[in-house]
């Protein structure tokens, strides 16, 4: 029941929500719409915001085409069933072709159209084409706004554009993903971890924009998080691309070629991997620490819950693509642990709270974070067998669907609800951070699991 939901969820709301953004005149999707449904067509448009559209449209592409497919290609098994390098979303309307129905084959090309639309926005007006790197925002018309280079943007473009090759074989989108990887390494990382926010040429500034709480982080659990989610997804898509052509076991290290960075990003996984096994996991509260300096000690009192399931199920991925046993075993324990705790201290009333902040809990129920209570409570219920758990993200997703939806025609996700389930109708439905990324990632990897 779950799985039929959020597939009819996906397609019957979220895809035609996002379809509808698009900005026709001036590229890129609208960035704004206020909880009174009306866009706003003059503003600013986020690359974190279009990247994550980039990235739905994409692995939307690939749920159409077929889950047991993209999971054997990314734990390494048996190549594409009949695919012989086809692109998903050809695969797709040759398998909805063949059933019939028009409505399909339909869908897959509008997938693709809207993939198209935000992979060129992205290619020619969010990335620094002078000194590489991608922007923070570009004005309604596309031109920078805030030049801002921050690590975790560049590690969204990079998830993005390897979801758009995974899904249709673009070997430009990917040697830009590539072009950014160098980016991350060579500007980016230091001796101790990733920075945080870097000016225009890459000189280290403060970071506001992903520093909260009242401090003002060097470094981010956050950010750490999302470059091991771009790695893992650039690495997968090395991995379809050597069961399609048996190419990158040749070439891996060739540069200017596809490929080139796979055995660095390998690397850089177990690096970032071991680092949050020592620095980052705290034993002691059973939580990742969140906010850092540039030492990686950390400088608050504060669990973040949703951001602990998240990583869960991802570090979890992540270990299934890299295939390294040791790791494996060294990594699950501190994993079933963030669930546990997060089962414990943040699941009450159908849902998730969203932090405890120096011994305060924030009761707040925010979208992203029961999107990413229903995939980690349903991946916790994978990996151990614990039935509360799959009945936890049955709970959560019977939340979101009667308080978080927003049943009118035209609506999407609300920001949040109270603890009741009254939603926030100060906030907005579409902002730079407010995306299909959660929610639409959520409907795909339930589906994905299901098929299983």
């Amino acid at each position: 029941m779950l799985s039929n939901e959020v597939r009819g969820h996906l397609w019957g709301r979220l895809v035609p929500f996002w379809e509808g953004l698009r900005d026709r005149e001036n590229g890129g999707f609208y960035g704004w719409m206020d909880s009174g449904l009306t866009v706003d067509r003059e503003a600013d448009k986020g690359c974190i915001l279009n990247s994550r559209i980039l990235w739905f449209f994409s692995n939307a592409a690939i749920c159409l085409a077929g889950e047991e497919g993209e999971r054997a290609a990314l734990s390494g098994g048996a190549a594409l069933p009949g695919a012989g390098g086809q692109p998903a979303w050809q695969r797709a309307r040759e398998r909805e072709q063949a059933q019939g129905p028009q409505r399909e084959q339909d869908r897959a090309d509008a997938l693709k159209e809207c993939a198209d639309w935000a992979y060129r926005f992205l290619r020619d007006r969010c990335v620094d084409a002078e000194r590489g790197g991608v922007y923070w925002s570009l004005d309604y018309r596309g031109q920078p706004e805030d030049t801002t280079k921050h690590t975790y943007n560049q590690a969204f473009a990079v998830y993005a554009l390897s979801s758009y090759y995974r899904a249709y074989r673009d070997r430009e989108a990917l040697e830009l993903a590539e072009r950014l990887i160098g980016v991350i390494e060579g500007k980016c990382f230091d001796a101790q971890g990733y920075k945080e926010a870097l000016d225009i040429d890459f000189c280290p500034i403060a970071n506001d924009k992903l520093s909260e709480n009242g401090v003002m982080a060097d470094r981010t659990m956050n950010t750490l998080l999302h470059v091991l989610e771009a790695y893992t997804e650039y690495l997968g898509a090395c991995r379809e691309e050597e069961q399609a052509f048996g190419v990158f076991s040749r070439r891996g290290l060739e540069p200017g070629r596809p490929g080139a960075w796979r055995r660095t990003v390998e690397e850089k996984l177990c690096w970032i991997l071991n680092l949050v096994a020592e620095r980052v996991y705290n034993p002691e509260r059973r939580r990742q620490e969140v906010f850092f300096d540039l030492h990686m000690e950390s400088l608050i009192d504060l669990h973040s819950y949703g951001h602990d399931i998240e990583a869960a199920w991802l570090i979890d991925r992540c270990l299934e693509v890299l295939g390294d046993e040791g790791l494996t075993r060294r990594m699950s324990p501190i994993l079933r642990s963030l669930e546990a705790e997060v089962y414990e201290k943040a699941y009450a009333r159908h849902s998730l709270a969203n932090e405890c902040d120096r011994g305060v809990v924030d009761e707040k129920r925010v979208w992203w974070v029961q999107a990413e209570g229903v995939v980690g409570f349903y991946n916790a219920y994978q990996k151990t067998g614990e039935r509360r758990y799959l009945e936890a993200a049955e709970d959560i997703w019977g939340f979101v669907r009667a308080h978080l939806v927003d049943e009118r025609p035209e609506g999407e996700w609300f920001w949040y609800t109270d603890i009741e389930g009254n939603p926030a109708l100060e906030k907005p439905i579409v902002e730079p951070w407010k995306c299909p990324y959660h929610n639409g990632r959520m409907c795909m990897e339930i589906v994905r699991r299901s098929a299983g």
